[in-house]
């Protein structure tokens, strides 16, 4: 029995310990955005993302915030939208889990980014890939979001790897009589 309460308890403190690594975690990714170092928030803030659940419901739309956000100022704005949808709808089932200025901040965002999709369509919030093109020239089928251009920013390149991340290259099928 005595051994069996030990347990628990070690069990207790490390679900506590990791809760603490979650908003150490968040606290993080706040602070690089506070220097805009959005990038690095970014990559903090992706690796947080499976365990959001285990935050507290104000840390979490802390999170949704933060992320949306990051993507907003980085330019990847169908994910802003998605993550300010979030942190706006959990601000709306629990008022007051975001800061006033936060919520002046993200509303804002929406209204801006919700009106160039009723305007243009989904394909008016277009990452950085289709920036500068005309919205009659852009197919909304083609729209990327940041997930399928990952990289990874390294030292000597604060902007990442241009080639999209991995560099190898595509497989070729063979032509059609040289199937050998």
């Amino acid at each position: 029995m005595r051994v069996l309460a030990l347990c628990l308890a070690a069990a207790a403190a490390m679900g506590a310990q990791a809760c603490t690594t979650f908003e150490e975690d968040l606290n993080r990714s706040q602070k690089a955005f506070d220097q805009s170092e959005h990038e690095r928030a970014l990559a903090i803030l992706r690796q947080l993302e499976g365990d959001q659940g285990r935050l507290s419901i104000t840390d979490r739309a802390h999170y949704c915030y933060l992320r949306g956000m990051t993507d907003y100022r980085i330019g990847y704005r169908v994910e802003s939208r998605h993550w300010l949808s979030l942190a706006s709808a959990i601000e709306g089932a629990t008022p007051g889990s975001l800061p006033p200025d936060y919520k002046q901040r993200m509303d804002k965002a929406l209204k801006e980014m919700n009106e160039a999709v009723y305007a243009g369509g989904i394909a008016a919030l277009a990452n950085d890939a289709t920036k500068g093109t005309k919205q009659d020239d852009v197919d909304p089928d083609t729209v990327r979001d940041s997930k399928d251009n990952q990289t990874t920013p390294d030292k000597g390149n604060k902007g990442g790897d241009s080639s999209g991340g991995d560099s190898t290259p595509p497989k070729q099928k063979p032509a059609k009589g040289d199937e050998s």
